[in-house]
């Protein structure tokens, strides 16, 4: 039987102040007895990361799954607190797989002025605000692809949600991410002004092996490299890594127990990303069938960023819903149903930053509605991420992992659109968000 604090009326002697000490602290204690002991939460149905089940229960204690399955499986603790989850759906907690928490949509600000008028200090706060729009909106756990310009403060982010001084998801970090020399921005002004770039430049095998050893050095937890880009502004991307640069990096990142990603949206830069051994390519705009076979048969997995493509497009003027598609966009989804028809890999990740934070259900929308079974968006969002992330613990509702829970109304494997109301969080086992 769950135990009752009554507080009843104190003796005069008290004063006040110590009266409301007391209390106070009884609360705490009875909050962290609500949200750390033995919770039996009971939904209509459990996502478990690969199937959708039916009648079961999932029993937590502090931050474990202790038990999923039928609630007649499962005889709990007479302390255990029961919470009804009443015509919802829960699931683990969403994995985001390519964000951006110290970037903002650029209809607010464009991309240039976020890198040179807004301080790495404004940045993180803008950023603690961000993590925290993404806990409420039910993602657990965050790779964040490079501080675009702000150098190690997504570093410094991540400490800060590790040590609990602000609330956020678990977030795996890219540090400044690494570019060719004279591949990336700002641009745009003549050869006698220096500026912040987005990211740090290296030229040749040694500048490469040095950087990559700095970045984890400082904290980055893998290697973002940019394996095309625009040499000029609004040219066509092209490569730009050599084979043996990027072959480089990898092996350096492999070398330290860690991986590389890279941003690719040409088929060139895809290959030579591929072949040097990336865990994933960012984008993929301009794959092609050959590309995705090849992608499928190294154990490449493709992040497409279906949501930015379809922001972006939409602050430079076309009406969704109203217009056609541009080319752009039709383009996009054509190589992204290439890809599925490939039998590739595509996890969830849908470059959030430049849309808003807080929206990362807008990439799972777009991949049901580009012809991804919700099932396997599903899967995408939670189990698969987990996988390619190397979070073990992570990802599934089974005995002994991690407690990183969410609920939303209704069957998202009918209609995704309900991973828009997430209703319920639970991160490590505390709960953070409740109906």
């Amino acid at each position: 039987m769950m135990k009752v604090l009554n507080i009843g009326q104190k003796n005069s002697h008290r004063s006040t102040a110590h009266v409301k000490r007391n209390l106070i602290w009884v609360l705490l204690i009875f909050t962290a007895h609500m949200i750390q002991g033995q919770i039996l939460l009971v939904p209509e149905r459990v996502f478990d990361g690969e199937s959708m089940q039916q009648n079961w229960v999932v029993l937590v204690q502090d931050s474990i799954i202790q038990y999923a399955g039928p609630e007649t499986g499962l005889r709990p603790p007479a302390s255990t607190q029961k919470i009804t989850l009443q015509g919802m759906t829960l699931m683990p907690g969403l994995i985001e797989g390519h964000s951006h928490l110290l970037l903002h949509p650029y209809n607010e600000t464009p991309w240039n002025d976020q890198v040179l008028k807004e301080s790495p200090a404004e940045r993180a706060l803008r950023g603690s605000v961000h993590a925290r729009r993404s806990l409420m909106a039910g993602v657990t756990s965050m790779r964040d692809l490079g501080s675009e310009g702000a150098g190690y403060t997504d570093v410094a982010l991540k400490k800060s949600i590790d040590q609990g001084i602000i609330q956020g998801p678990r977030l795996l970090v890219a540090g400044p991410a690494i570019v060719a020399t004279g591949a990336y921005g700002p641009k745009g002004f003549h050869d006698g002004v220096r500026v912040p770039l987005g990211a740090e430049a290296v030229s040749g095998v040694p500048e490469a092996i040095r950087e990559v050893r700095t970045q984890l050095g400082n904290g980055a937890d893998f290697i973002k490299v940019y394996a095309d880009y625009r040499w000029t502004p609004g040219a066509a991307s092209q490569p730009t890594f050599l084979q043996e640069e990027l072959d480089a990096m990898v092996a350096t990142a492999q070398s330290a127990g860690k991986y590389v990603v890279a941003h690719a949206s040409t088929p060139e830069g895809m290959r030579r990303a591929v072949l040097a051994g990336v865990e994933t390519i960012e984008h993929g705009d301009g794959g092609t069938p050959e590309i995705f076979e090849l992608m499928k048969a190294r154990g490449t997995v493709l992040y497409p960023t279906l949501a930015a493509g379809d922001a972006i497009a939409q602050y430079n003027g076309w009406l969704k819903g109203q217009n056609p598609a541009p080319e752009r966009i039709q383009k996009k989804k054509a190589s992204f149903q290439d890809a599925l028809q490939s039998g590739v890999l595509i996890g969830f990740g849908g470059d959030v930053g430049v849309y808003p934070h807080g929206e990362n259900y807008r990439e799972l929308e777009l991949m049901a509605a580009y012809g991804m079974p919700a099932l396997e968006v599903l899967k995408a969002a939670t189990s698969l991420n987990a996988r390619i992330f190397h979070l073990p613990s992570l990802g599934s509702i089974e005995r002994g992992f991690l407690a990183d829970l969410i609920a939303v109304p209704g069957d998202p494997a009918k209609d995704i659109r309900a991973l828009r109301e997430v209703a319920f969080v639970m991160l490590n086992g505390s709960i953070v968000k409740q109906p």
